[in-house]
Formats: structure tokens, sequence, C-alpha cells
């Protein structure tokens, strides 16, 4: 079972799974959203970094996660580590936390309750002041607007702008606008509008081109995509379990 929440951290969301559990029907791809994620695994801290591609995770029946997902920009600053460092890949938190804290927040979240509200507490107590030209550049890339205007605005030159991104998104302007853009058109493809409407919407020339943008960032076509979202929405609206996010259940 697959549940989320948004985080007292602004922004962020907060998540819990079990594999195989009741209402869980298996591992399904993790969608490039621009975020980075602190994960609680089986008694292990990760880092999720931003992906690039869609990440299948193996996991066996049973194992339990609790996450944060923070939003665009925010994981490096809590963190401690340039999001570029860890783009495409799960990490272990002792590579960049010493490893007894680590050692210790792990043995504590496992022991609480719920140990996806526990990691949240170690995110809060860690969050420096959000950083307005982050979120800024954030909210300018995700509106739609161009590098050079995104750039112009921010009062940073286009290879200043590149390097920023690099570091708090893990990519690229031009690449992050790509992920930001796709994530509008699903959060529209779930609430079932149709695809061209959806494309329109997020800024894409034509279905076409959100089709293509599916296949290269998600590796599965809008059908398939919307066959299993469509309806794991439809059933949440009508009970407690929360509605998925864009980047699907297990980062």
């Amino acid at each position: 079972m697959y549940r989320e929440r948004p985080s007292r951290l602004a922004g962020a969301v907060v998540w819990s799974r079990t594999i195989g559990g009741d209402d869980d029907d298996g591992a399904r791809p993790v969608l490039p959203d621009g975020c980075m994620d602190l994960l609680w695994c089986e008694g292990h801290l990760l880092v999720a970094g931003p992906d690039t591609r869609a990440h299948v995770p193996e996991a066996a029946p049973g194992t339990r996660y609790a996450g944060i997902r923070f939003a665009p920009g925010a994981g490096p600053a809590v963190l401690g580590v340039a999001a570029h460092e860890v783009r495409d890949a799960r990490v272990a938190l002792d590579a960049f936390w010493a490893g007894a804290e680590v050692r210790r927040l792990a043995e504590r979240i496992g022991d609480a309750a719920d140990p996806a509200s526990a990691l949240e507490a170690v995110a809060l107590g860690r969050a420096p002041a959000p950083d307005p030209l982050t979120r800024a550049v954030a909210d300018r890339i995700a509106a739609g607007w161009s590098v050079a205007a995104t750039a112009a605005d921010a009062g940073l030159g286009a290879r200043q702008l590149h390097r920023r991104c690099l570091d708090v998104f893990g990519y690229g302007p031009k690449t992050l606008a790509r992920i930001l853009r796709l994530q509008r058109a699903l959060a529209l493809v779930r609430r079932g509008t149709p695809f061209a409407e959806a494309a329109l919407a997020a800024g894409c020339a034509d279905q076409a081109h959100l089709a293509r943008e599916m296949r290269s960032l998600a590796g599965m076509t809008l059908g398939e995509y919307a066959a299993a979202h469509v309806s794991v929405y439809a059933d949440a609206a009508n009970s407690d379990t929360s509605v998925p996010s864009g980047s699907w259940t297990l980062a």
C-alpha cells in the first residue's frame, strides 16, 4: 500500500509504502520529477537523487519504505550534497553524514510508530530557510519561461544558471524544463484530461510531442500510464488512500 501527504516542510511530500501489501500491485517505475528523496528502508537511510529517466525499483514483497520527497531544488540544502552528484542514483546516507549519526537516526526511525513522520522530523530539523532564488528559478521554469528569460529574471548569466541548476536540481535548465512540463501534463492525465488537451495545457506543441517526451523520459506510452494511473486516481478519490504523485510510488 502506498500513502502520501503534504509535509510540514514547504513543498515536500511525506510517503510510505509496503511492497506487496494490501492495494499494492507491484513495482512501478519512478518517473523523473526534478526532486530528491530521503528514504528509510528496513533500517537503512538512503538518498534518492534526481532522475533523468524512469527508475524501476527492485524490492522483495513485504519490504517497507518511508520517504520525504523534497520540492525541486530543496533537497541539496537539507542533505548536504550537490544534486548532480547523485543524479540517477540511490546512495547510502552515510556517504554524506557521519556513520554513527546515520545509524542512530535509522534505528530511531525504525522504532517509531510512524517511520515516515519520524523521517520528516529529521528533515525539518536540518532544513535551512528556503532559498528564494532556487524557488524563483523552479517556478519560472515550471511556468514555461525560456532559459534566457529565467536567467535574466534571476540576475544570472546563462552559464551561471546552468551551474546553479546542476547543483540544486541535478541537471541543466533545459532538461529541468522538459521534466517539469511532463509532470504538468501527467497531473492532467491522472485527472482524465484527454491527451491532446493535456499536452497543450502543459506547454507541448501537440500530443505527438508529449508522446515523444513520455517515451524518452518515462519509458512508456501515454496509454500505458493512463491505464494504470487514472484507475488508481479514481479508486483513491473514493477511499482513504492518497493519490500517488506523478513520480509514482517509490523513489
